[in-house]
């Protein structure tokens, strides 16, 4: 297949040096295991990414290989092409319009042909144009970026061709980063769910109350927890869940009915975020590690080829926009005392660095990679705040009437590195009179951000507790738009949602320049949240598993999960 074909040269160039590292053992003469396991600080929470919870928990990095889409995101963060799935083209024109085509052999693993059907509820979703009664979004998407774009999906239902037709006034240039892996769900089990016959004449004929009910499927259908029931969770890639619990992970096991090339390895064991993380590396469960680095204590890697790379993912601080910083003066405040420069130093610094480029210094943007030739370009306003400055952050704060305020900061726990970021946040911060208090938790939703329940939020891009960010940033400035899911601060800006919208349509890099760096400026004026650094991921393959590559973006390291083999 196609695919197969992209994945062998990507794991040539990778090998070769590329900035993400392949980490591929040798070959062995004794037998294949039946079984790998892979431990990923993503929460296993939800099968739907394009939901606010599939999204901020990291779907992406858990079922890239169990619900497949027209595109994937590659290891370093790019978007290449899933062929097995079907093909994607631009059809010249005035009006942007797209031609979808699924594969003709492709078939859940429950039996049901893929359709149109599943593009049809995905732009439903999360086009945004749904109102609930009581108002704000009927379904809960983690973002309308792209799909809001759109005026219409052509689609019968049960084909196997849809035609996307953008409005006439918009064009959309990231139309890659739409219907892909993890967000491309199973209509005809929602439908089902909703005591419909199909999702797509309910849409067009304006059928409300069908609509509500399956918005409220998609919305909390598809969360996972112990002892699901397996037929609402049908597969359309090589691998499909078998069973899911807490202790024993998320068993996947080869999916019969995938038309593709044959998963590699028969069944793979994924372990997700839980304090039991480190005990199931250790105890042999585990033989590969995606983790952010220096997040466990004490972990022990002795037999895994181990690497620790910057990840594409932003880490930062996502600050509320209500109570102690309602103002931008008193979120300025507080980011003039946040050490950035020793934060990096002593948490942030991966291994094997360049001197410039991704993970080489302090992250002064949180939406441009550093290894992106715009950002030294854009990101001047941030040296006002790389290092501590307590008479100024004194200053600012008394201006802001936030003197002296406690500042609770939350984020997933346990983790080691991002407990120490927040010592060394209280440390620096209390000669300017500020209490920081550590609120991470082993439950720790990001949305007890909007609750009030926290004052900021530690995490990567969007707030993910793990593997995040891409080359493009569609996620990255999600997070600031006004009214997406992701934006947990509640931050809204019309200048920025305009940036957004004409950095998505237009790209001339001149245009791009100006923008980028608009944008960024707004961001440090506004302060919605501050960043940190690239965020390290510790890699790790076991002696003897062929086939694994490193990835330090969204999908993680399970992108390829098919292709694992590991010999003893």
């Amino acid at each position: 297949m196609q695919r197969s074909r992209v994945l062998v040269r990507l794991i040539g160039v990778v090998a070769a040096g590329a900035s993400v590292a392949a980490l591929a053992a040798g070959c062995s003469s004794k037998n294949q295991v039946p079984s790998i396991g892979y431990a990923v600080d993503a929460v296993i929470a939800s099968y739907n990414g394009g939901s606010t919870l599939g999204a901020s928990s990291g779907a992406a990095a858990v079922f890239g290989r169990v619900l497949t889409g027209f595109y994937y995101t590659g290891p370093d963060g790019q978007q290449v092409a899933d062929t097995d799935v079907g093909t994607a083209k631009e059809v010249p024109g005035e009006t942007q319009t797209i031609q979808y085509r699924l594969n003709p052999d492709g078939v859940y693993s429950d039996g049901v042909p893929t359709s149109c059907d599943d593009l049809y509820l995905t732009w439903a979703a999360r086009s945004g144009r749904f109102t609930a009664p009581g108002g704000g979004p009927l379904f809960d998407a983690a973002s309308t970026a792209g799909y809001a774009d759109i005026e219409r999906v052509e689609c019968q239902p049960g084909s196997k061709d849809a035609t996307v037709v953008f409005r006439p006034d918009r064009y959309y240039q990231y139309w890659r980063n739409l219907f892909t892996a993890g967000e491309l769900m199973p209509s005809h089990v929602a439908a089902r769910a909703a005591n419909l016959p199909n999702a797509v004449t309910a849409v067009q004929t304006g059928d409300a109350a069908g609509i509500g009910r399956l918005a409220e499927f998609w919305n909390t259908g598809w969360k996972l927890s112990a002892g699901l029931d397996v037929t609402r969770f049908p597969s359309s890639g090589p691998y499909r869940i078998e069973s899911f619990g807490p202790a024993e992970g998320l068993v996947l096991v080869a999916n019969e009915r995938w038309w593709g090339n044959k998963a590699a390895t028969g069944r793979i064991v994924v372990y997700g975020r839980s304090a039991e993380l480190g005990a199931k590396i250790g105890d042999g469960s585990v033989s590969v590690v995606d983790i952010g680095g220096g997040s466990v204590a004490g972990l022990n890697l002795d037999g895994f080829s181990t690497r620790t790379v910057p990840g594409r993912g932003a880490e930062q601080l996502v600050l509320g926009t209500g109570g102690v910083f309602a103002s931008a003066d008193a979120r300025r405040g507080f980011a003039l005392c946040v050490p950035r420069q020793e934060l990096y130093n002593q948490l942030g610094r991966a291994q094997d660095l360049p001197k410039t480029g991704l993970g080489s210094g302090p992250l002064n943007s949180r939406t441009v990679q550093q290894d992106s030739l715009y950002y030294p370009a854009v990101t001047a306003a941030a040296e006002k705040y790389k290092n501590t400055d307590i008479a100024a952050a004194t200053a600012a704060l008394t201006a802001a009437k936030a003197a002296g305020q406690t500042i609770r900061i939350g984020y997933l726990g346990p983790d080691e590195r991002r407990a120490r970021t927040v010592a060394v946040i209280a440390e620096a911060c209390k000669p300017a009179g500020i209490t920081v208090v550590d609120a991470g938790a082993a439950d720790f939703d990001p949305g007890a951000l909007a609750a009030g329940k926290v004052d900021a939020v530690l995490g990567g891009t969007a707030a993910a507790p793990g593997p995040a960010g891409a080359q493009s940033a569609v996620f990255a400035t999600s997070a600031f738009r006004t009214g997406n899911g992701l934006n947990f601060g509640r931050f809204g800006n019309g200048r920025y949602d305009s940036i957004t919208d004409q950095l998505a349509a237009d790209d001339n890099s001149t245009v791009q320049l100006n923008l980028l760096t608009e944008g960024e400026n707004l961001l440090w004026a506004e302060m919605p949240s501050i960043p940190l650094f690239a965020t390290p991921r510790t890699i790790a393959f076991a002696d003897g598993l062929q086939n694994g590559v490193a990835s330090s973006a969204q999908a993680g390291t399970g992108w390829n999960m098919d292709r694992w083999v590991l010999q003893r």
